[in-house]
């Protein structure tokens, strides 16, 4: 498997553990929906919360928001649709963001974007 697969699944897996810390309850896990894939699904207060993961190695380039972009909204917003219908969720729902980020030192920082689009 390539490194950036590597990084990112390693990713998802820190900011599930990261979520579940603060009260987050993972329901599932790279959720695949034709040509989409929602890496984090999560319960929180009510809400079924949809999470993209993004790894970045710094911040030189950018934070992790802006690299979800319309064509990767429009592809999560059909797949979270196929889970609500899957599991006949009639509750709220939310999109997040989190932003996985290692610093000049190497430790990993978190950052996220509640209700960051719809």
């Amino acid at each position: 498997m390539a490194e950036h697969n590597d990084l990112g699944n390693r990713a998802e897996m820190l900011a599930s553990q990261w979520l579940q810390s603060k009260g987050y309850v993972l329901l599932a896990q790279n959720y695949r929906y034709k040509h989409a894939e929602i890496d984090l699904i999560m319960e929180y207060k009510g809400l079924l919360i949809f999470v993209e993961v993004k790894y970045r190695s710094g911040t030189g380039f950018g934070y992790a928001e802006e690299f979800v972009d319309f064509s990767k909204k429009k592809l999560l917003v059909k797949a979270a649709d196929a889970y609500i219908h899957e599991i006949d969720w009639h509750k709220d729902i939310r999109f997040d963001i989190v932003g996985v980020y290692k610093d000049k030192h190497g430790n990993i920082n978190f950052r996220q974007f509640e209700d960051a689009f719809y």
